[in-house]
C-alpha cells in the first residue's frame, strides 16, 4: 500500500455478498485500476461528466462516453443511449461500467448498469460534494419523468465508490452549497455536529451514517426513510422552481421546514425547532421559500412523493427520534408553509 492509499479513509457498506468499500481522500481515483482488476473486467465503459484529462486510466481497454451533470439529462432516453453504446462496444456482463460526475450522473449511469444485460458491475467516482456525501452511496439509481423526480429506478449497489476530494477543488461556490444541504440534514439524523470539520471528515461522517442505515435497510422499507429528512418539501421545491433551486438548496429549506412542522405537531420543542434554522444557517444555506412558490402547488407536489403511502408523509424529528410520519393534516402543512419566511425576489 502506498502512502497516499494509506491516507485514504475506507468505509464499508456491509451488505453481505454485495458489500463494497467507499474510499475517501485526495487521489482516491487512482485506485480505480486495482478495483477494476479485482472485478476481473476485461474492458470498461466510462461515462464521464468531467474533462477527459480528469478521467483516470482504468487499466483495461475502455470506451469513454461524455455526459452532462443536470436534472434535464436524467432521462430514460439518456439511459437508452448509454446502453446502446455499451452494446456497440461489446460490453458483457463480466465487464464493468464506471461513472464520473455528480449525483445526476451517478444516478443515471447506475440505472443503465442495472438494466444492461440485467445488471453489470458499476463503480462510481463522484466528483461533486453532493454526490460524495450522498448520491453515489446506497445503490439507489433513478431517472426523472415529466411527472416527477426519480420515479423510474432500481436498486443496484456499486462495487466500489471512490470519493476523490481533489475533484472538489474546481467546484463553483453554488456546488459547495448544494453538497452542504445534505451534510446539514445529517445533523438531525445521527451524524452529530459536523460544522467546522475538514471536508474529508464531513464526507466520511455522512457516508458512515448512510452506510449504517443502508446496511440495516437496503430496500427502503423502514429506517432508510430517515435519510430523506428535509426531502419531501425539498423535492417539491425543485419541481416547483423547474430545478432553478438546486437539490441541496431545496433540502436545506426542507430541513428548516421539517423542524417547523415537527414543532407545529408538538413533536419537538421550540429550542429544537430553532436548532434546525441555526444549523442550516451555519452552512450558509438558504432557509426561506422562494418568493413566488404557491403553497397549494407545493402540497400537491408533496402528495406525489414516493414515501406518501398514506396522505401527506414526512420524515420528522420527535420524542423517539426521527421517524416517518404519515397522514399529516393538510391544514397543518399549509399553516407551516405560510409561516415560513420568503426569499427576497
Amino acid at each position: 500500500m502506498t502512502r497516499t492509499e494509506a491516507a485514504h479513509r475506507r468505509i464499508e457498506v456491509a451488505l453481505g455478498g454485495h458489500s463494497y468499500p467507499v474510499i475517501i481522500g485526495a487521489g482516491a481515483r487512482h485506485e480505480l485500476p486495482g478495483v477494476v482488476a479485482g472485478l476481473g473486467a476485461r474492458r470498461v465503459a466510462v461515462v464521464s461528466a468531467r474533462p477527459l484529462d480528469e478521467v483516470p486510466d482504468p487499466g483495461v481497454p475502455s470506451l469513454v462516453l461524455r455526459a452532462r451533470d443536470g436534472e434535464e439529462d436524467k432521462t430514460l432516453a439518456g439511459v437508452q443511449e448509454m446502453c446502446r453504446a455499451f452494446a456497440r462496444f461489446g460490453l458483457t456482463r463480466t465487464d464493468a461500467v464506471i461513472s464520473i460526475g455528480g449525483g445526476t450522473t451517478t444516478d443515471s449511469v447506475g440505472l443503465a448498469a442495472a438494466l444492461y444485460h440485467r445488471g453489470v458491475p458499476v463503480v462510481h467516482l463522484p466528483t461533486s460534494l453532493l454526490a460524495q456525501v450522498d448520491a453515489s452511496v446506497g445503490g439507489k439509481t433513478a431517472v426523472n419523468l415529466p411527472e416527477g423526480k426519480n420515479l423510474v429506478g432500481a436498486y443496484w449497489q456499486p462495487k466500489a465508490v471512490l470519493c476523490d476530494t481533489d475533484y472538489l477543488r474546481t467546484l463553483p461556490p453554488r456546488e459547495w452549497t448544494n453538497g452542504y444541504g445534505e451534510i446539514a440534514r445529517c445533523h438531525f439524523i445521527g451524524a452529530g455536529d459536523l460544522r467546522g470539520l475538514p471536508v474529508d471528515e464531513q464526507i466520511a461522517a455522512s457516508v458512515a451514517l448512510k452506510a449504517s442505515v443502508v446496511s440495516a435497510d437496503e430496500r427502503d422499507t423502514g429506517p432508510r426513510h430517515t435519510l430523506n429528512y428535509g426531502h419531501t418539501l425539498g423535492h417539491a421545491l425543485e419541481r416547483a422552481t423547474d430545478f432553478a433551486l438546486r437539490h441541496g438548496e431545496a433540502v436545506a429549506v426542507g430541513t428548516v421546514f421539517a423542524g417547523r412542522l415537527a414543532g407545529a405537531l408538538g413533536r419537538i420543542g421550540r429550542a429544537r425547532v430553532a436548532e434546525h434554522l441555526e444549523v442550516v444557517r451555519a452552512y450558509r444555506l438558504p432557509t426561506a421559500l422562494p418568493a413566488d412558490v404557491d403553497p397549494a402547488a407545493l402540497v400537491a407536489l408533496m402528495r406525489l412523493d414516493k414515501k406518501a403511502m398514506r396522505g401527506l408523509t414526512f420524515v420528522l424529528d420527535g420524542p423517539n427520534g426521527v421517524e416517518l410520519v404519515p397522514d399529516v393534516p393538510e391544514g397543518v402543512v399549509l399553516d407551516a408553509l405560510a409561516a415560513m419566511p420568503r426569499a427576497t425576489p
